[in-house]
């Protein structure tokens, strides 16, 4: 699949790091160096811009080193790129840790995973199907 992007940073575009990678590296593009306190968020820019074709979104996730490192995740994760949007990719970090993360320029703080969505129509009934499960919630299939 090919995605129209503008690359407004000075870093490459983003990469797979292996053959079977599903997530696309994103970097940060910064003209000095970020501190993120304890709890504090902050938008980390890309510098990209892109444009998805209808039917797909990119979303934006924590790495999982840095998460299991330093504590570092994406706050609203995963963030949802929506195919209209045009304006730059930029990654909400918070810092779950107890001590201060210095983001530099060129870090990589997130991957993007691109994926293809469906659009729904609600059926509104009286009643719905019967399964094994039923209404059990949280934790009703583990453990008894």
């Amino acid at each position: 699949m090919k995605i129209k992007v503008i690359n407004k940073g000075h870093h490459s575009l983003p990469e797979y790091q292996t053959v079977a990678s599903a997530g696309l590296d994103l970097r940060a593009v910064l003209n000095e160096s970020i501190i993120l306190n304890p709890l504090e968020r902050k938008l980390i820019p890309t510098g990209l811009f892109i444009e998805l074709p209808v039917g797909y979104e990119a979303q934006v996730r924590p790495r999982s080193g840095l998460a299991f490192k330093y504590g570092l995740t994406v706050l609203n994760s995963p963030g949802t790129i929506d195919a209209d949007y045009r304006g730059e990719v930029k990654v909400l970090l918070v810092n779950l840790s107890n001590e201060p993360f210095e983001i530099k320029d060129g870090e990589r703080v997130a991957q993007m995973v691109v994926a293809k969505h469906e659009q729904v129509e609600w059926e509104a009934v009286d009643e719905l199907s019967d399964t094994d499960r039923g209404a059990g919630g949280y934790g009703s299939t583990g453990k008894k």
